[in-house]
């Protein structure tokens, strides 16, 4: 059974300090799908577009082995636009537009075909909306969520619910002490899994992500990019990435959950080299493996022999 991603499909229009892209392919169901295609395929997409959503658009998804009986097209509707502009150090951003548009009644239904699915990624949406899509779903094995910061203040119970019955939560730093209500990370992420939830990462920009599983943390390093274009999209290639190769080695034992985190840094290391998709474009096994071998040998080192 293919893996399942929920998540928004949408235009972004991104400024940064060096260039900048208007209504661009985004959201996280598209980076996540792309990511994950290189790993294992097909990826079924549930989401929600407007008229709008150009056939180009829909032709790039399916090249990347996407199913899309899952994605609603809404008559008359206009599909979901954010746009932001990123600072010099591309850590912080500004949001300058966020319109919802077909997402604002989006009720997301899994295809019956699709239920039995058992490596899913709830994008970062409404948590009652992964409620609704978790309630749909017929024992899956492997559940990975993402949120943010705007849920947590919003929708703190709805939340709650969504991680006691998710496998991995996926939130940034600054997430996790709000969460936690807690400044340290460390104690944050042991407080975010006493909620219930099995594991947990929590990603650092470009100081890289910590991954909490049963008494181990592991730190994986970022990749030192010489030039970062655009960031959006990272965290969802991250999630993607991550998930692909759980679904292909069918293994989520804490040692290959550190592998998948590397994989998962690799897709979010190529994403922000360019605006949109373009950096997930046309990779290779090679390339994807070579970054890999690259983020294990950014922390290899000898023990001292004395």
């Amino acid at each position: 059974m293919g893996l399942l991603v929920v998540g928004t499909l949408a235009f972004d229009s991104v400024e940064t300090p060096f260039d900048k892209a208007d209504n661009a392919l985004g959201g996280s169901g598209t980076f996540i799908a792309i990511a994950a295609s290189y790993f294992s395929g097909p990826v079924k997409v549930v989401g929600v577009v407007g008229e709008d959503f150009p056939k180009e658009y829909f032709d790039i998804l399916e090249r990347y082995n996407a199913d899309l009986e899952g994605v609603e097209v809404v008559k008359g509707g206009k599909t979901f636009r954010w746009a932001g502009k990123y600072h010099y150090d591309m850590n912080t951003r500004d949001t300058l537009a966020t319109e919802l548009n077909v997402l604002e009644q989006f009720d997301p239904k899994v295809p019956e075909s699709w239920r039995s699915a058992k490596y899913v990624v709830l994008g970062n949406i409404d948590p009652t909306l992964q409620l609704k899509v978790l309630d749909q779903l017929d024992n899956p094995s492997f559940v990975v969520c993402d949120t943010m910061n705007f849920w947590i203040d919003g929708r703190r119970d709805e939340l709650m619910e969504v991680i006691k019955r998710v496998d991995m939560l996926i939130i940034n730093d600054s997430e996790a002490r709000q969460l936690a209500d807690e400044p340290n990370l460390v104690k944050a992420a042991g407080v975010i899994r006493e909620m219930g939830v099995r594991s947990l990462i929590i990603k650092k920009g470009e100081h890289g992500a910590l991954l909490f599983i049963e008494d181990v943390i592991f730190s994986a390093p970022a990749y030192p990019l010489e030039m970062i274009n655009d960031p959006t999209g990272a965290g969802d290639s991250f999630a993607g990435g991550l998930i692909g190769y759980l679904h292909k080695t069918q293994d989520v034992s804490a040692e290959n959950l550190k592998r998948a985190v590397i994989y998962g840094s690799s897709m979010a290391s190529f994403c922000v080299e360019q605006f949109s998709i373009r950096g997930l474009e046309d990779l290779s096994d090679l390339r994807i493996n070579d970054r890999f071998r690259e983020f294990v040998r950014l922390s290899a080192f000898d023990e001292p022999t004395a």
